[in-house]
């Protein structure tokens, strides 16, 4: 029973990822008029899925770091319920911030989330491994400050190599490498949050003693989270697509490619980074490199405060549930 429930659960998140997470994926390509929102969602979903299957085949460490970050104990039914406690907490937290219209990451929240329940079972701190728990902050500022740099200097190289072409040409150029950028940033974010998702269905499995099909699991997370970016994504696409910096086609790709190079390399290393802090901080690295005065300030400041907030908040969270579930089951 607390099998399922943690399951259904993960399916709950995974689609909440869909809602806040995945929509940073195409919001360039959407706001700078490269692809409608039918198709973008389409091309996500299908690169989500390839980015999951490829990445967990050839470098699952991601999966791995998420696996061994915490101990819930060898209390398989005590161990059942924190984990599904820890699931709900990541549930509410992404709601409260989606429904604010406000880019969180679901991969931090995981990871607080996961380490309140831990704690909270533990009565301690002995529930965390600190070497694989640091891999998430390394991730903070890998994904925001490589995020950021390279939108910056790959916006400036492109600003310099097409200062004397056309706009109607460049456009025509970038309507097309956006697209591709674009894609390359679903695979990525496949890549880093399928395998967590897995991590999470692994983990459920192996409290329970059971197993699962991995390919089945590959195509549930593509089309749930193809799902809640469809139903919800526009908040998300209009916070950051649009209010917090105007970018033309040449930065949108610029955007995506950056954010796209900075989740690989914390793919390869295992660091567990979330996806929304990549794509959001090379957004305003390409706003920055043509002007700074595109950034739109506070908008900004309200994301930073939600991505701050979130390690205490959903961690609290984690902790709250957890005691409480384990009183009611």
């Amino acid at each position: 029973m607390l099998e399922m429930t943690s399951i259904v659960l993960t399916i709950i998140v995974i689609y909440v990822n869909g809602l806040t997470d995945a929509p940073n994926s195409v919001a360039t390509c959407i706001t700078t008029g490269c692809m409608s929102l039918k198709s973008a969602v389409f091309m996500s979903a299908v690169f989500n899925f390839i980015g999951v299957v490829v990445m967990t085949l050839t470098n699952s460490s991601v999966a791995k770091t998420i696996l061994t970050m915490v101990d819930f104990g060898d209390n398989t039914e005590r161990a059942g319920v924190a984990v599904a406690a820890s699931l709900f907490s990541i549930v509410l937290w992404a709601v409260i911030a989606w429904w604010f219209g406000i880019p969180t990451s679901e991969s931090h929240a995981l990871v607080a989330g996961v380490s309140g329940g831990a704690i909270a079972i533990n009565n301690s701190f002995e529930g965390i491994n600190p070497t694989e728990w640091l891999k998430a902050v390394y991730g903070l500022f890998t994904s925001c400050l490589g995020g950021f740099i390279l939108g910056f200097l790959i916006c400036k190289f492109v600003i310099v190599v097409f200062r004397n072409v056309k706009k109607s040409k460049s456009n025509r150029f970038f309507k097309t490498a956006e697209i591709i950028a674009a894609a390359s940033m679903s695979f990525m974010h496949g890549a880093q949050d399928g395998q967590k998702f897995f991590a999470v269905f692994t983990m459920c499995a192996g409290i329970s003693g059971g197993g699962g099909n991995n390919l089945f699991l590959v195509m549930l997370c593509a089309l749930v989270m193809g799902l809640g970016t469809a139903t919800g994504g526009k908040k998300i696409i209009k916070s950051v697509g649009m209010d917090m910096v105007k970018l033309e086609k040449y930065q949108g790709f610029s955007a995506d490619a950056a954010s796209s190079v900075a989740l690989l390399l914390s793919t390869v290393l295992g660091f567990p980074v979330s996806t929304t802090h990549a794509k959001t901080t090379a957004m305003m690295g390409a706003g920055a490199a043509k002007n700074k005065r595109s950034l739109n300030t506070s908008v900004i400041k309200d994301i930073a405060l939600t991505w701050l907030l979130t390690f205490p908040g959903c961690g609290i969270l984690g902790f709250a549930t957890t005691k409480l579930f384990l009183r009611i089951f």
